[in-house]
């Protein structure tokens, strides 16, 4: 059990980390100033467009956020799982050199 999931630990792929950019000016402020064609709102520009921007922005920090807690989670499982794999092999050597000395 303890080999099949280091195997696993091993073989997961870290999260990818996406970066956007977008063209010159502010986001939302409408077609080829910034804002893209991202539908009509947006490439009317105004206020509206930039708050449509403004949501998308916050959607990705947020998915951002998620994806990083995810994986430093996943870290200190991992940490913890070889922690006690040290504990365990100590113990091993532990009774070892016990058998050993009963052997002379």
């Amino acid at each position: 059990m303890a080999l099949r999931q280091t195997a696993l630990l091993r073989l997961r792929t870290p999260l990818a980390v996406c970066v956007r950019s977008m063209g010159k000016g502010e986001p939302g402020a409408g077609a080829g100033a910034g804002g893209g064609t991202g539908g009509t709102i947006r490439d009317a520009g105004g206020a509206f467009g930039k708050r449509e921007a403004a949501q998308e922005e916050q959607y990705f920090r947020k998915l951002e956020q998620d994806q990083l807690k995810k994986l430093k989670k996943g870290f200190q499982k991992e940490i913890q799982f070889h922690k006690e794999q040290v504990e365990a092999h100590k113990e091993a050597i532990k009774r070892h050199e016990e058998r050993l000395q009963e052997l002379k």
